[in-house]
């Protein structure tokens, strides 16, 4: 099934907004912006606020003015505040010292998760935590590949909990756009989980479906009750 051009828009749009927190940063996300970003999409992005600098940002990719792995300063998310905000970030020697701790026998799973949610480092960064961390690690890029793995886990645990939450319950048009969009992201970190995450996958994929169906049922009886 097709996803709308309106909920690739949102979810280009979403992308772009949380650009600071994606593994891979713009080499990753450049290449998903060019192949999504078809005409339609386009204009129904452009219904949607903040996106005059995502657009331009995308021509500038089609043109050869932006390299895949870069953004124009003047194009950043939140006028740049953000990427200024996360790269003056430093860790003390302590702290330092207990995430390489951390990291050194980190294991990805719910335990090991809850052992870095424990972390004295990871407290002080609030829910910025995964974006604080890395960016005070930039220096030391061994720790910055297992911290990857740190984020990967999380993500894969909270689509996990999203996933079980939406199929234990009816589901809306509005929650069937959102499940189109993110499932990009179900497919890439679901199979993780084994026969229980490609389970989980498929039940997914079937209320998706079955949302569809009802959906076309009710046009086809209301197209018939006016003839």
């Amino acid at each position: 099934m097709k996803a709308k051009a309106s909920v690739i828009a949102q979810k280009l749009i979403n992308l772009y907004r949380q650009s600071h927190v994606i593994v891979g940063g713009w080499a990753t996300l450049n290449p998903i912006f060019l192949e999504e970003a078809t005409p339609d999409v386009i204009r129904e992005m452009r219904n949607l606020p903040t996106s005059k600098f995502l657009i331009k940002h995308i021509e500038n990719l089609r043109n050869g003015v932006t390299p895949m792995d870069s953004i124009d300063p003047e194009l950043l998310p939140y006028g740049g505040m953000m990427s200024d905000e996360i790269n003056s970030i430093d860790l003390s020697n302590d702290e330092l010292q207990e995430i390489t701790s951390a990291l050194d026998s980190f294991t990805p799973d719910q335990n090991g998760l809850e052992i870095i949610h424990r972390l004295n480092v990871v407290k002080r960064f609030g829910d910025e935590w995964m974006t604080g961390i890395r960016a005070a690690l930039t220096q030391h890029p061994d720790l910055v590949s297992k911290w990857d793995i740190v984020i990967q886990t999380e993500r894969a645990y909270s689509l996990w909990n999203s996933a079980t939450d939406i199929i234990s319950r009816p589901i809306t048009e509005r929650v069937r756009a959102q499940v189109q969009a993110d499932m990009p992201e179900y497919e890439t970190y679901l199979p993780m989980f084994g026969d229980a995450g490609a389970e989980l996958l498929s039940k997914l994929r079937t209320f998706l479906t079955s949302m569809h169906h009802d959906t076309d049922d009710s046009e086809s009886s209301e197209s018939s009750s006016v003839l």
